[in-house]
C-alpha cells in the first residue's frame, strides 16, 4: 500500500493509492508478452494523464504515486517464453479447457477471472500446472470440492470463457479498471431507470446505493436526501479503532479496494418510537464524526441545537467498500428531508 503524508498544506503530498494486484514476497513477477505490453500501455496512459493534470497538484501527486507502483512492476516483470513450453502439459501462459470452460494462466496484473484470465498464483491455476489432457483431480473451492477434468491445452490463442464480473474465486484479484467499468455500467442502467420514472423514490424501489449518492438525482428529486459525491475529495483512512492512518481520494475508496474509512448513519426517531428518517454521510478529512454530523444537521437538514447520541460503531463491508460506521440516534418530530424508500437504501442500515 502506498500512502503519503497527511500534513495539511503540504504541496508535495502523495495521496494513498490502491496497491497493485497481490504478488507474494519473493515470487517472480511472471508476465505474458501481452501482459507486459498492457503494462507499458498503462504507463503511457498515466503519462498522458500526468501532463493533463499538471495544474492540479493533488491529481498530479496521485498519478505519480500510481506510476511509481506501475514502474516497479514493469522493472521486475519476467516475460515467459511460450515457445519453450512443453506443449503437452499445463504451464504459465497456457490456454486450458476444463469442465467445459477455457481459461488462460497469466500474471497477477493481467488476471481477470471474469474474462477467463487466471492469476498463476490462484489455487485453480496452481492445481492445473503440470497436468495433461485427460487428467482428473479434485480441488477445494469456496463452495466445497470440485472435480476437474483437463479437456484441452493450447499455447496459441483460443477463445476464453467469460463468466461476468463477480464470479472470481478470489474477487480481490479483479483489477481497478474492471471494477470501474462494472460500476459505470450499473450507474448508466440506474440513470436510464431514473429517466423513465415519474417519481424517483416514492414509486421506484429499485434504487441502489450508487444512485442514492449520485448528483444527478438532485435534478430529479430536489426534496430527497442525496449524499454528495466528490470523487476528488480526500477522505480519512482509519484503522478499526477509528484512528486516522492516512487519507485517500473518494474515488479510490469506492472501487473495491476495501480501504477502511469512517461514515455516519443517523436514525431520526419520532415521538412514537418509529424510525422516521435515515441519513448517512462520509466523515470529512480533518473532522471528527461529531463535527461532520453537526455540520450536516445544520447545512443539510436545517436543524441546530440538537444532540444526537452515539448508539454503536461497527465495520460494514460490501463488494465496493469497507466502512467504519458510527450510528447516531436523534429524537425529533420535525418534517425533515425525505429519504429514499428502496430496499437497497434500507440495506445500508441493516446492521445498525
Amino acid at each position: 500500500m502506498s500512502r503519503g503524508f497527511i500534513k495539511e498544506g503540504d504541496q508535495e503530498e502523495i495521496p494513498m493509492v490502491p496497491p497493485r494486484a497481490y504478488l507474494p514476497k519473493g515470487m517472480p513477477n511472471y508476465v505474458t508478452k501481452e501482459g507486459l505490453a498492457a503494462l507499458n500501455d498503462e504507463l503511457k496512459s498515466l503519462e498522458n494523464e500526468r501532463v493533463g493534470a499538471s495544474g492540479n497538484y493533488i491529481m498530479s501527486n496521485f498519478i505519480d504515486a500510481k506510476m511509481k507502483l506501475l514502474i516497479e512492476r514493469i522493472n521486475t516483470a519476467v516475460e515467459v517464453d511460450m515457445t519453450k513450453a512443453n506443449k503437452g502439459t499445463v504451464s504459465f501462459g497456457a490456454y486450458v479447457k476444463y469442465n467445459g470452460k477455457t481459461v488462460r494462466i497469466v500474471g497477477v496484473d493481467e488476471a481477470d477471472f471474469s474474462k477467463g484470465l487466471l492469476s498463476f498464483i490462484s489455487p485453480v491455476a496452481k492445481a492445473l500446472v503440470g497436468k495433461k489432457v485427460g487428467d482428473r483431480f479434485e480441488i477445494k473451492i469456496p463452495k466445497g470440492m470440485e472435480t476437474i477434468e483437463i479437456q484441452g491445452i493450447w499455447y496459441e490463442a483460443v477463445p476464453l470463457t467469460e463468466t461476468g464480473v463477480g464470479t472470481d474465486e478470489n474477487p480481490s484479484h479483479h483489477s481497478n479498471e474492471t471494477n470501474a467499468v462494472f460500476q459505470k455500467k450499473n450507474r448508466t442502467q440506474i440513470l436510464q431507470k431514473l429517466q423513465n420514472s415519474d417519481d424517483v423514490v416514492e414509486t421506484d424501489g429499485r434504487l441502489s446505493q450508487e444512485t442514492d449518492c449520485h448528483p444527478s438525482l438532485q435534478q430529479n428529486a430536489q426534496n430527497i436526501f442525496t449524499p454528495e459525491e466528490n470523487i476528488m475529495e480526500f477522505l480519512p483512512v482509519v484503522n478499526d479503532r477509528g484512528i486516522i492512518v492516512g487519507r485517500a481520494l473518494f474515488m479510490e475508496l469506492h472501487k473495491g479496494n476495501k480501504i477502511l474509512h469512517p461514515v455516519i448513519h443517523l436514525h431520526v426517531i419520532n415521538n412514537k418510537g418509529e424510525a422516521a428518517r435515515r441519513y448517512w454521510w462520509h466523515v470529512s478529512f480533518g473532522d471528527t464524526p461529531e463535527k461532520t454530523l453537526k455540520r450536516n444537521l445544520t447545512e443539510t437538514l436545517g436543524i441546530s441545537g440538537v444532540k444526537p447520541r452515539l448508539k454503536k460503531q461497527y465495520i460494514r463491508e460490501t463488494k465496493n467498500e469497507k466502512e467504519l460506521v458510527y450510528v447516531y440516534i436523534l429524537n425529533s418530530d420535525e418534517n425533515l428531508l425525505k429519504t429514499p424508500e428502496s430496499k437497497e437504501y434500507f440495506d445500508i442500515f441493516a446492521k445498525d
